[in-house]
């Protein structure tokens, strides 16, 4: 095998390669991949510079099943997703103390609607959404501060619907819509 690079160029954040070396590792425990071929599309996708290239070791593999409920959750300690992650259609999300940080905008969101209930005590909570997804906050109950959104007006039809429901003690919810 080709010996890596020292210090290889990236456009490719940690997260993308991350889940690429995460679902081969999938592949190969599931016998859908040899050691050899394991090898080998490890090191690309290790040496990788733009995100196609990710893409086209991954493309040979099934497609992830999509989960339709999922809890994330902290004792203490800061919770964050970011980066390309599969959203479930619901989204449970505790934590006792600590931030919880989700970024959507370049998450793979496959459902028209995401329900996201928010159970937290001390920490605040700091959402970013697709550009051009509507966000309800109607079902968030808020203790101390109340939470920081400003809708943006569609740009469009084919947003999904963000809902955010649940209790949060002593933080705040801050929401935002991504840019790109």
């Amino acid at each position: 095998m080709t010996p890596l690079p020292d210090n290889p160029p990236s456009l490719i954040g940690e997260d993308d390669r991350d889940t690429a070396v995460r679902r081969l590792q999938e592949a190969y425990a599931e016998g859908l991949i040899s050691h050899a071929d394991l090898d080998t599309r490890l090191h690309r996708v290790l040496t990788a510079t733009a995100p196609g290239e990710l893409a086209s070791v991954l493309a040979p593999l099934p497609e992830e099943p999509p989960a339709t409920t999922a809890t994330i959750g902290a004792a203490a300690g800061r919770i964050e997703r970011r980066g390309v992650w599969r959203v479930p259609r619901n989204l449970k999300v505790e934590s006792a103390y600590g931030r919880v940080r989700l970024d959507l905008s370049r998450a793979v969101i496959e459902y028209p609607v995401i329900d996201i209930e928010l159970q937290l005590g001390t920490g605040g909570a700091e959402i970013t959404v697709p550009r051009d997804a509507i966000v309800d906050l109607d079902g968030l109950h808020t203790e101390w501060k109340a939470s920081r959104y400003k809708a943006r007006l569609p740009s469009g039809p084919g947003g999904p619907t963000v809902r955010i429901t649940g209790a949060m003690g002593f933080g705040r919810l801050t929401v935002r819509h991504a840019r790109h």
